[in-house]
């Protein structure tokens, strides 16, 4: 314990990671006071009846938003239309040869896709805005039904949407993290509590499974976090050599120094599944908009049913390889081996080394993959063992692995400073995925 509180000593002493630190915090604090500021001319007293009982997917969206869904907050739609567009530009990088050449161009190209995609998110809750008030705001809810009212709605939801946007870069620039997935993070803990709360209220009721079974359920979801961490901690570590080289003038040889490549289990990390529920609401939108009782949408849209959780884990596989494909590049680790004189033992350097790179990385990415694709339809498993909807979604799939991997990611940010710093880091006994000295990052 005194170990802890010298850790947070250290912490708060180094300036730099101090102030980083109270900006994220203030940003966060930023997004979920908007979470609660309800569009002009809705009744909320009439909307939280009408939404008293929503569940499944739609559900699921509003624990992205920290509630700011079922609220009609002026952030309703969340950080989704900027993943969406984000997704439609990656995709494109692939088909549109532009597009390729700017990936290629460095900090300038990433500029003007960043550019791009902000104007593909306006587009996109351009369209997703109406959607959203005709299917999600009760004719009952609003207090005005006017042409100009749907107009100002509109600008005020994709204008709430672009701002938390803006909030999840300036968090990347001057925080700790990744502030896109920080912001879908917060939204997420922010109903924990909640959830846990009505779980112990309904397992010790009258009617309530008992507290030993809310005790196993407990267990249960401590090993999903353990099997989760590990999951995201797992490396593959490729040895490489250096040859001897010589010191000064003297006829002294350095030992060859013998390093490795950690190419993790999942390089992809928590997009895979951030990429696959943007796509999955697409379903959702559609079957409240036509306001359909059945068809393929309203299958697609049911957070329990067989095809959703079919086509959900056969997404979350395939975007775990296309998100690896885009971020590991073996064919420049091994250009820049060779550049810095280093090898892999028994393979030539070169193109050798890039074949074999591409072979390790994809060998292990199916399990990672995989298992990735078991955690994320676990909820649905929860659910049918008794567990309640609002806990049952904590109980792995996206929540957990959003919160497992954000957590981590932003630990290991804190970690670095300390370390630059020579402090111990967070963790003194052990270590966090890229403390341990290696030749380059995978991803």
């Amino acid at each position: 314990m005194n170990n802890f509180f010298q850790t947070l000593k250290n912490i708060w002493s180094i300036e730099e990671l101090r102030s980083r630190i109270l900006t994220t915090l203030a940003l966060l604090l930023v997004f979920r006071i908007g979470s609660y500021i309800v569009l002009p001319g809705i009744d909320s007293q009439a909307l939280a009846a009408a939404n008293a009982d929503d569940g499944g997917l739609a559900g699921l969206l509003n624990l992205f938003t920290g509630g700011a869904f079922n609220r009609a907050s002026i952030f309703s739609l969340g950080i989704m239309p900027y993943i969406s567009a984000s997704i439609i530009m990656q995709l494109m990088g692939i088909a549109v040869p532009s597009i390729q050449k700017m990936q290629k161009e460095g900090e300038s190209g990433r500029k003007k896709i960043n550019q791009y995609t902000r104007f593909l998110t306006i587009v996109i809750t351009g369209f997703q805005a109406p959607g959203y008030i005709a299917a999600s705001v009760p004719e009952s809810a609003r207090l005005y039904d006017t042409p100009f009212w749907w107009l100002t709605t509109i600008v005020i939801l994709t204008s709430g949407t672009l701002f938390v946007m803006w909030l999840g870069e300036r968090i990347t620039d001057r925080g700790v993290g990744n502030g896109i997935s920080l912001l879908i993070m917060i939204g997420i803990i922010a109903g924990l509590p909640a959830a846990f709360f009505q779980e112990i209220i309904a397992a010790t009721g009258p009617e309530g499974s008992g507290f030993v079974m809310l005790l196993l359920e407990v267990v249960a979801l401590l090993v999903v976090i353990a099997a989760t961490v590990a999951l995201v901690q797992a490396v593959r570590r490729v040895p490489i050599q250096f040859p001897k080289r010589q010191v000064g003038n003297s006829r002294q040889y350095s030992e060859g120094a013998r390093q490795y490549i950690p190419l993790k289990v999942n390089s992809a990390g928590v997009m895979p599944i951030i990429f696959a529920q943007a796509i999955m609401f697409v379903p959702l939108y559609v079957a409240e908009y036509t306001q359909s009782e059945s068809g393929i949408f309203v299958e697609l849209a049911n957070f329990a049913g067989l095809w959703y959780n079919v086509i959900f884990f056969i997404m979350v596989v395939a975007f775990t390889y296309f998100y690896t494909a885009i971020t590991v590049n073996p064919n420049q680790m091994a250009d820049d081996l060779k550049r810095n004189g280093g090898f892999i033992p028994g393979v030539k350097p070169g193109r050798s080394t890039a074949e074999f790179l591409d072979t390790v990385l994809s060998r292990i990415t199916l399990p990672g993959a995989i298992f990735l694709g078991l955690i994320a339809i676990l909820p649905v498993f929860a659910l049918q063992a008794g567990v309640k909807q609002a806990f049952s979604i904590f109980f792995g799939g996206t929540s957990l692995l959003i919160m497992v991997g954000v957590i981590l990611d932003t630990l290991q940010q804190i970690e670095s400073y300390l370390l630059m710093r020579h402090y111990d880091g967070l963790m003194k006994t052990g270590k966090l995925a890229g403390r341990a000295s290696t030749f380059g990052m995978a991803g």
